[in-house]
């Protein structure tokens, strides 16, 4: 009870907290450069890759960490300039910054700036020298389209918002930086559409930002856990992509982004379970295309799910709803298991798993050839062995390739993990199991909530105009207002469609 204790009075002491933004420390520099390089060595420990390069016999010295800074852009802007003598002063060189707050200085520092101090005056120049590595871009490995843009996310925050910002050229997209986790300072960006976001979810989405207090932030998936309305949930409640155009469409709905730097992965904030089954390519084919697809998905769901399930209570307890032809192939394939079928389903959909995390984390080469020799291999093996019925291995064949189906891989291994409670429930309690699994999934989909928002809109609560992008996809010019869940300020998305006339007559 006591733990339980704790966590309350935690969590209460957390609603009480006033949320404050973090304000940089304000130290003035001194005039004696000594004692500006002495506190600046003792801030960072003294660290060996903190060079001081010591200028103008002993009265100037230049700052900077080796291992952020490129050496060619400290001889192209500092030292090049001054020995040419195109500049009297280091301070008249161009793109130079001057501070007086050596905390300043030192955050400069850990940016892979260069400072200048000079023995005598408390001004202390700041100069970007910072050395960068980026990825090139291109296509996300997990989320590639048919149709569409090529271009993916890297692991650089600015690039990433510079590839939003080229797909929306207005001034209503607004960015907000901020530095979260203690000892890493990982510069995080919001983005929204002013005029079309709502200002509540922005100022939740700001909130809970500025209350993470952790030492380390490394991704938006350290982060989501953070913000999200409900942890222990097995479903996702921030939609994750790599995409910018899948960002571009979902802040022109009134959502928010979420970008880091370091990782190229986006959250996208408020969702619903039904934007994971969303993919670009549902609006760069024909819409009926486009609807037959994404109707492919969500069965994909019901597959991926139940199938196992179903086929234990089948054989296990409801063996009167099978077909009479089939009765013997049935009957003849798991007579000759040892174990009841619970068991045999269990035991396969481990396998499966293992082999799926092998093939991951394997080069990709052999990884490959795991994935497809070892499901071979082993298939055949546990059939012919005796150890597991041919139909088994056809449910759980259908099952696995039914959770690939789903464009997002985060609910994807939610609905493998959903596999399992629902195979237990099936194999004790038979169809009624089954039910009650369904009717659970069900009822904590339609509670769950996304930044206030329900998760399962538009059809709990229903919601028929957006009924259109949901389960079938109806044509762009049809799709006039702007779906409710993302609590648009601004509802009207499209204006005019098809309102000019074809030989004379209106195509309406």
């Amino acid at each position: 009870m006591g733990f339980f204790k704790d966590l309350f009075q935690t969590k209460k002491s957390q609603d009480r907290q006033t949320v404050e933004s973090a304000e940089e420390p304000q130290t003035p520099a001194s005039r004696k450069m000594s004692a500006n390089i002495d506190y600046i060595l003792n801030s960072f420990k003294r660290t060996q890759d903190l060079k001081v390069r010591v200028l103008n016999k002993g009265e100037a010295a230049l700052m900077f960490i080796e291992t952020l800074t490129d050496q060619g852009k400290i001889q192209e802007m500092i030292f090049t300039p001054l020995e040419t003598g195109k500049f009297d002063s280091i301070n008249e060189i161009p793109n130079s910054k001057i501070t007086t707050n050596i905390d300043e200085a030192i955050n400069s520092l850990l940016k892979g700036h260069a400072i200048f101090l000079e023995d005598g005056s408390d001004e202390i120049s700041l100069f970007n020298v910072t050395s960068v590595f980026n990825r090139s871009v291109r296509e996300p490995e997990n989320e590639k389209v048919v149709r569409g843009s090529h271009d993916g996310f890297v692991e650089n925050v600015m690039i990433n918002v510079n590839l939003v910002r080229k797909r929306i050229e207005h001034k209503d997209l607004v960015v907000k930086f901020y530095k979260v986790g203690k000892k890493t300072n990982t510069n995080m960006a919001v983005m929204y559409m002013d005029g079309i976001a709502d200002p509540v979810i922005v100022q939740k989405m700001e909130e809970r930002i500025r209350a993470v207090k952790v030492d380390k932030i490394q991704s938006p998936g350290y982060m989501e856990e953070f913000i999200e309305d409900s942890p222990i949930s097995p479903f996702p409640q921030m939609l994750n992509t790599e995409r910018p155009d899948k960002v571009v469409a979902n802040l022109m709905e009134g959502r928010i982004a979420l970008m880091s730097e370091g990782s190229p992965t986006a959250l996208i904030a408020p969702s619903t379970f039904f934007m994971f089954y969303q993919s670009p390519d549902d609006y760069n084919m024909r819409w009926y295309n486009g609807t037959f697809v994404r109707l492919i998905r969500f069965s994909s769901f019901l597959i991926a799910v139940g199938l196992p399930a179903l086929y234990i209570a089948i054989v296990s307890f409801h063996f009167e709803v099978i077909p009479d032809d089939l009765i013997t192939p049935v009957k003849s394939s798991i007579n000759e298991i040892a174990y009841p079928p619970i068991v045999e389903a269990l035991v396969m959909v481990v396998i499966i798993e293992l082999i799926r995390e092998a093939g991951i984390r394997l080069p990709s080469p052999v990884g490959q050839t795991i994935g497809i020799v070892g499901g071979l291999v082993i298939g055949d093996a546990v059939v012919r062995a005796g150890l597991v019925s041919n139909i088994m291995i056809i449910v759980v064949a259908l099952t696995a390739i039914s959770s690939f189906v789903v464009p997002s891989n985060e609910l994807s291994t939610t609905l493998r993990l959903l596999t399992f409670p629902l195979i237990l429930l099936s194999g004790t309690l038979g169809f009624v199991g089954l039910v009650l699994g369904f009717m659970f999934i069900a009822i904590h989909l339609a509670k769950l909530e996304s930044f206030g928002v329900p998760y399962f809109s538009p059809v709990s609560p229903l919601s028929f105009r957006d009924l259109k992008d949901t389960f079938i996809r109806f044509p762009v010019f049809l799709m006039k207002k702007r779906p409710k869940d993302a609590h648009p300020m601004t509802e009207t998305a499209v204006e005019s469609g098809r309102e000019w006339k074809k030989d004379g007559k209106s195509d309406q």
